[in-house]
Protein backbone atom coordinates (compact mmCIF):
# COMPACT_ATOMS: atom_id res chain seq x y z
CA UNK A 1 0.00 0.00 0.00
CA UNK A 2 1.44 2.97 -1.05
CA UNK A 3 1.45 6.51 1.69
CA UNK A 4 -1.37 8.16 0.11
CA UNK A 5 -3.23 4.99 0.73
CA UNK A 6 -5.71 3.16 -1.75
CA UNK A 7 -9.60 3.75 -2.11
CA UNK A 8 -11.49 2.08 -0.03
CA UNK A 9 -13.67 0.37 -2.88
CA UNK A 10 -10.34 -0.74 -4.29
CA UNK A 11 -9.09 -1.65 -0.65
CA UNK A 12 -12.58 -3.42 -0.26
CA UNK A 13 -12.22 -5.83 -3.77
CA UNK A 14 -8.34 -6.65 -2.97
CA UNK A 15 -9.92 -8.14 0.16
CA UNK A 16 -11.98 -10.44 -2.18
CA UNK A 17 -15.29 -9.32 -0.67
CA UNK A 18 -16.45 -8.13 -4.08
CA UNK A 19 -16.22 -6.08 -7.45
CA UNK A 20 -15.60 -1.98 -6.91
CA UNK A 21 -18.71 -1.52 -8.05
CA UNK A 22 -20.61 -3.54 -5.43
CA UNK A 23 -18.24 -2.11 -3.00
CA UNK A 24 -19.60 1.24 -3.52
CA UNK A 25 -23.07 -0.13 -2.95
CA UNK A 26 -21.66 -1.52 0.70
CA UNK A 27 -20.34 2.16 0.97
CA UNK A 28 -23.59 3.54 0.25
CA UNK A 29 -25.39 1.53 2.57
CA UNK A 30 -22.79 2.32 5.86
CA UNK A 31 -21.48 -1.09 6.31
CA UNK A 32 -18.06 -0.31 5.90
CA UNK A 33 -15.72 1.69 8.38
CA UNK A 34 -12.33 2.51 8.58
CA UNK A 35 -10.88 2.99 12.36
CA UNK A 36 -14.64 2.60 13.67
CA UNK A 37 -15.70 5.44 11.42
CA UNK A 38 -18.32 5.04 8.71
CA UNK A 39 -16.64 5.10 5.38
CA UNK A 40 -17.21 7.22 2.60
CA UNK A 41 -17.25 7.20 -1.30
CA UNK A 42 -13.50 8.07 -2.02
CA UNK A 43 -11.80 7.81 1.38
CA UNK A 44 -8.24 6.36 1.25
CA UNK A 45 -6.93 3.26 3.25
CA UNK A 46 -3.75 3.88 4.91
CA UNK A 47 -1.26 1.76 6.18
CA UNK A 48 -2.19 0.36 9.69
CA UNK A 49 -5.74 1.43 8.76
CA UNK A 50 -8.51 -1.30 10.30
CA UNK A 51 -11.22 -1.82 7.94
CA UNK A 52 -14.42 -3.26 8.75
CA UNK A 53 -17.53 -4.84 6.40
CA UNK A 54 -20.57 -5.55 8.52
CA UNK A 55 -18.91 -5.36 11.52
CA UNK A 56 -15.83 -7.71 9.89
CA UNK A 57 -12.22 -6.65 9.89
CA UNK A 58 -11.29 -7.42 6.18
CA UNK A 59 -7.42 -7.52 5.06
CA UNK A 60 -6.13 -8.30 1.55
CA UNK A 61 -4.89 -12.29 0.96
CA UNK A 62 -1.38 -13.13 0.23
CA UNK A 63 -2.17 -14.11 -2.87
CA UNK A 64 -5.42 -14.17 -4.81
CA UNK A 65 -6.92 -17.26 -6.31
CA UNK A 66 -8.12 -18.17 -9.59
CA UNK A 67 -10.80 -21.50 -10.04
CA UNK A 68 -11.87 -22.38 -13.90
CA UNK A 69 -15.15 -24.06 -13.21
CA UNK A 70 -16.89 -26.30 -16.17
CA UNK A 71 -20.58 -25.07 -14.58
CA UNK A 72 -23.40 -28.00 -15.12
CA UNK A 73 -26.81 -26.78 -16.10
CA UNK A 74 -28.68 -25.84 -12.83
CA UNK A 75 -26.66 -24.01 -10.90
CA UNK A 76 -27.06 -20.52 -10.88
CA UNK A 77 -23.86 -18.35 -10.94
CA UNK A 78 -25.49 -16.35 -8.00
CA UNK A 79 -23.47 -15.99 -5.31
CA UNK A 80 -26.54 -14.83 -3.22
CA UNK A 81 -26.82 -17.63 -0.29
CA UNK A 82 -30.70 -17.53 -0.62
CA UNK A 83 -30.07 -18.27 -4.23
CA UNK A 84 -30.72 -22.11 -4.68
CA UNK A 85 -28.53 -24.44 -6.51
CA UNK A 86 -25.69 -21.35 -6.33
CA UNK A 87 -22.05 -21.95 -7.40
CA UNK A 88 -20.94 -21.58 -4.14
CA UNK A 89 -22.77 -23.95 -2.38
CA UNK A 90 -21.92 -26.31 -5.24
CA UNK A 91 -18.09 -25.63 -4.55
CA UNK A 92 -18.01 -25.47 -1.39
CA UNK A 93 -15.32 -24.12 -0.81
CA UNK A 94 -13.41 -22.93 2.64
CA UNK A 95 -12.52 -19.47 1.47
CA UNK A 96 -15.09 -16.77 -0.18
CA UNK A 97 -14.53 -16.31 -3.40
CA UNK A 98 -17.02 -15.24 -6.85
CA UNK A 99 -17.67 -15.57 -9.90
CA UNK A 100 -16.51 -13.30 -12.58
CA UNK A 101 -19.34 -12.55 -14.88
CA UNK A 102 -22.31 -14.91 -15.19
CA UNK A 103 -23.54 -17.95 -17.21
CA UNK A 104 -26.84 -18.24 -16.74
CA UNK A 105 -28.56 -21.30 -14.90
CA UNK A 106 -29.94 -23.18 -18.04
CA UNK A 107 -26.36 -22.37 -19.54
CA UNK A 108 -23.05 -25.06 -19.15
CA UNK A 109 -19.50 -24.26 -19.77
CA UNK A 110 -16.54 -21.91 -18.07
CA UNK A 111 -17.15 -19.82 -15.30
CA UNK A 112 -14.00 -18.37 -13.99
CA UNK A 113 -13.47 -17.50 -10.28
CA UNK A 114 -11.50 -15.55 -7.92
CA UNK A 115 -11.25 -13.31 -5.03
CA UNK A 116 -9.53 -10.68 -6.43
CA UNK A 117 -12.35 -8.06 -7.42
CA UNK A 118 -10.26 -5.68 -9.05
CA UNK A 119 -10.06 -8.20 -12.46
CA UNK A 120 -13.77 -7.95 -12.54
CA UNK A 121 -14.29 -4.97 -14.51
CA UNK A 122 -10.93 -5.32 -16.63
CA UNK A 123 -12.47 -8.56 -18.24
CA UNK A 124 -16.20 -7.73 -18.15
CA UNK A 125 -15.19 -4.36 -20.08
CA UNK A 126 -16.91 -4.40 -23.38
CA UNK A 127 -14.11 -1.92 -24.98
CA UNK A 128 -11.75 -4.27 -23.71
CA UNK A 129 -12.93 -6.70 -26.33
CA UNK A 130 -12.17 -9.74 -24.39
CA UNK A 131 -13.49 -12.92 -26.79
CA UNK A 132 -15.76 -15.50 -25.23
CA UNK A 133 -16.64 -18.73 -27.47
CA UNK A 134 -20.21 -20.80 -27.20
CA UNK A 135 -21.57 -23.94 -29.02
CA UNK A 136 -24.97 -23.24 -28.77
CA UNK A 137 -27.80 -26.23 -30.11
CA UNK A 138 -31.20 -24.34 -31.52
CA UNK A 139 -34.73 -25.59 -32.01
CA UNK A 140 -34.65 -25.32 -35.91
CA UNK A 141 -32.60 -25.71 -38.96
CA UNK A 142 -30.13 -23.10 -39.40
CA UNK A 143 -29.94 -20.89 -42.20
CA UNK A 144 -27.39 -18.35 -44.03
CA UNK A 145 -29.84 -16.06 -43.14
CA UNK A 146 -29.88 -16.73 -39.62
CA UNK A 147 -25.95 -17.30 -39.45
CA UNK A 148 -25.93 -13.22 -41.02
CA UNK A 149 -28.42 -11.54 -38.75
CA UNK A 150 -26.48 -12.74 -36.07
CA UNK A 151 -22.97 -11.57 -37.03
CA UNK A 152 -24.16 -7.98 -37.65
CA UNK A 153 -26.70 -7.49 -34.59
CA UNK A 154 -29.83 -8.45 -33.10
CA UNK A 155 -32.01 -5.79 -31.57
CA UNK A 156 -32.79 -6.53 -27.89
CA UNK A 157 -32.83 -4.93 -24.64
CA UNK A 158 -32.86 -1.57 -25.86
CA UNK A 159 -29.82 -1.94 -28.05
CA UNK A 160 -28.46 -3.70 -30.76
CA UNK A 161 -25.89 -6.64 -30.18
CA UNK A 162 -22.23 -5.92 -31.56
CA UNK A 163 -20.66 -7.38 -34.32
CA UNK A 164 -19.53 -11.09 -33.37
CA UNK A 165 -18.11 -14.01 -35.71
CA UNK A 166 -20.73 -16.84 -36.05
CA UNK A 167 -19.63 -20.14 -37.56
CA UNK A 168 -22.12 -23.10 -38.82
CA UNK A 169 -21.10 -26.53 -36.84
CA UNK A 170 -24.01 -28.63 -38.33
CA UNK A 171 -27.65 -28.24 -39.17
CA UNK A 172 -29.00 -27.10 -36.19
CA UNK A 173 -25.48 -26.09 -33.85
CA UNK A 174 -23.15 -23.20 -34.45
CA UNK A 175 -20.24 -21.46 -32.86
CA UNK A 176 -20.41 -17.78 -31.57
CA UNK A 177 -17.65 -15.91 -30.59
CA UNK A 178 -18.92 -12.55 -28.20
CA UNK A 179 -17.05 -9.71 -26.67
CA UNK A 180 -19.97 -8.20 -24.70
CA UNK A 181 -22.03 -10.03 -21.88
CA UNK A 182 -25.55 -8.86 -22.33
CA UNK A 183 -28.30 -10.90 -19.75
CA UNK A 184 -28.98 -13.95 -21.78
CA UNK A 185 -27.65 -12.60 -25.01
CA UNK A 186 -27.29 -15.51 -26.88
CA UNK A 187 -30.64 -16.63 -25.98
CA UNK A 188 -32.83 -13.45 -26.60
CA UNK A 189 -30.47 -12.96 -30.04
CA UNK A 190 -32.21 -16.63 -31.29
CA UNK A 191 -35.79 -15.57 -30.03
CA UNK A 192 -35.47 -12.51 -31.43
CA UNK A 193 -34.66 -14.65 -34.31
CA UNK A 194 -37.41 -17.14 -34.20
CA UNK A 195 -34.85 -20.20 -33.07
CA UNK A 196 -35.06 -21.43 -29.37
CA UNK A 197 -31.61 -22.36 -27.60
CA UNK A 198 -31.79 -26.09 -26.44
CA UNK A 199 -28.72 -26.46 -25.13
CA UNK A 200 -25.34 -23.47 -24.62
CA UNK A 201 -22.13 -24.42 -23.67
CA UNK A 202 -19.53 -21.82 -22.78
CA UNK A 203 -16.09 -23.36 -24.03
CA UNK A 204 -14.00 -20.17 -23.70
CA UNK A 205 -12.87 -17.28 -21.80
CA UNK A 206 -10.07 -15.30 -23.20
CA UNK A 207 -7.52 -17.83 -23.60
CA UNK A 208 -9.23 -19.96 -20.88
CA UNK A 209 -10.12 -23.34 -22.52
CA UNK A 210 -12.10 -26.69 -21.52
CA UNK A 211 -8.82 -28.37 -21.71
CA UNK A 212 -8.50 -30.88 -18.61
CA UNK A 213 -12.49 -30.00 -17.50
CA UNK A 214 -14.88 -32.47 -17.35
CA UNK A 215 -18.53 -31.45 -16.61
CA UNK A 216 -19.00 -30.52 -13.25
CA UNK A 217 -15.09 -30.41 -12.24
CA UNK A 218 -13.05 -27.07 -11.26
CA UNK A 219 -9.30 -26.64 -11.08
CA UNK A 220 -7.23 -24.03 -9.91
CA UNK A 221 -5.71 -21.59 -12.97
CA UNK A 222 -2.41 -22.46 -14.02
CA UNK A 223 0.81 -19.58 -13.62
CA UNK A 224 0.77 -19.35 -17.43
CA UNK A 225 -3.07 -18.47 -17.28
CA UNK A 226 -2.69 -16.29 -14.65
CA UNK A 227 0.21 -14.03 -16.00
CA UNK A 228 -1.88 -13.69 -19.32
CA UNK A 229 -4.78 -12.24 -17.50
CA UNK A 230 -5.56 -8.60 -17.94
CA UNK A 231 -2.82 -6.17 -15.65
Amino acid sequence: MSERGININKYIADCGLCSRRQADILIKEGKAFINGKQAKRGDRVQPGDVVKVDNKVISPPAGYRYILLYKPAGVSSSTHPEEPDNVLQYLNLPYRIFPVGRLDKDSEGLLLLTDNGNIVNKILRVENKHEKEYIVTVDKMITDEFLESMRQGVPILDTVTLPCEVFPMDTYSFRIILTQGLNRQIRRMCSYLGYKVTKLVRVRIMHLTMEGLEYGQWRELTEQEIKNLPA
